[in-house]
């Protein structure tokens, strides 16, 4: 796969931005002369505390995706739990607009619901299913991995030493902590709504049962399960950690592209 380094200024933050994008590479022999598809496209999204380089630097994605016909986008977006923030910037804006215009005009990338989908993990699990359910007529599916999905906890004090500062960080993003319940950041709030509409995004959903995250995410798949949307979670060993990140995103793969190329059966877990 080809491995693009991608500079640019966002007009929607105001600052110089970068992102990495992987595409198939193409054979000259196979493509001479024949109309070039769109690739389908997969948003993966880092975690609070990386940016755009942690899913290269920590994971096999570009082994993984081999063979796939799909691109693969890493934006950076700080930590801004992909919202636009109360006393910040819009990255919400920049995720869900900003960046598929930038990248679209750059590669060939399909525009298509069907061609398009979004995962990460942790804070990028939350970014994810946020972005699938707030748009769900822009992504056919969405993947959470070790996703923080509930907001309502991550926006809590849990007697750490460093919760002053963690809220405070919080405050910055989501403003007014006790109006996040039933607002549009609160995952279980969102996927009742979309669970209402004709179009709903295929979701899956992963955590380690050794995850400080584990019983925030049973919590939301049992709400979930509820409701008249295509859910598929799994669950087994594993901490908040990239070894358990790294297997997980082959079922990802897998589960996001059933007649994908080159594919093979779920990995055990």
């Amino acid at each position: 796969m080809i491995l693009n380094e991608v500079n640019f200024f966002s007009e929607v933050l105001g600052v110089r931005s970068t992102m990495y994008v992987l595409l198939p590479q193409r054979m000259l022999a196979e493509t001479k002369g024949k109309r070039k598809p769109k690739y389908r496209t997969l948003y993966l999204l880092h975690g609070h505390s990386d940016d755009h380089t942690a899913w290269m630097r920590w994971s096999a994605i570009e082994k993984h995706a081999e063979g796939l016909n799909l691109a693969v986008v890493m934006p950076a977006a700080n930590l801004s739990f992909y919202t636009d923030m109360v006393h910040g910037k819009n990255y919400l804006q920049f995720i869900s607009e900003e960046v598929p215009a930038v990248v679209r005009d750059v590669f060939p990338l399909s525009e298509k619901r069907e061609d398009n989908f979004v995962a990460g993990l942790s804070m990028g699990g939350y970014g994810a299913f946020k972005l699938a359910l707030t748009y769900p007529d822009r992504y056919a599916a969405a993947a959470s991995l070790s996703g923080a999905v509930d907001i309502r906890q991550v926006t809590k004090a849990h007697g750490d030493p460093m919760d002053a500062i963690w809220l405070a960080e919080m405050r910055a993003i989501f403003g007014d902590l006790s109006k996040v319940p039933n607002s549009k950041h609160d995952l279980f709030t969102l996927v009742k709504k979309v669970s209402k509409l004709p179009v709903k995004p295929r979701l899956y959903q992963c955590c380690g049962t050794e995850d400080f995250l584990y019983a925030d995410n049973v919590r939301f798949r049992d709400v979930v399960r509820k409701l008249p949307l295509d859910l598929t979670y799994e669950e087994g060993p594993g901490e908040h950690a990239w070894a358990y990140w790294d297997k997980m995103i082959q079922n990802v793969l897998k589960w996001m592209l059933p007649n994908g190329k080159n594919l093979k059966g779920l990995i055990g877990i």
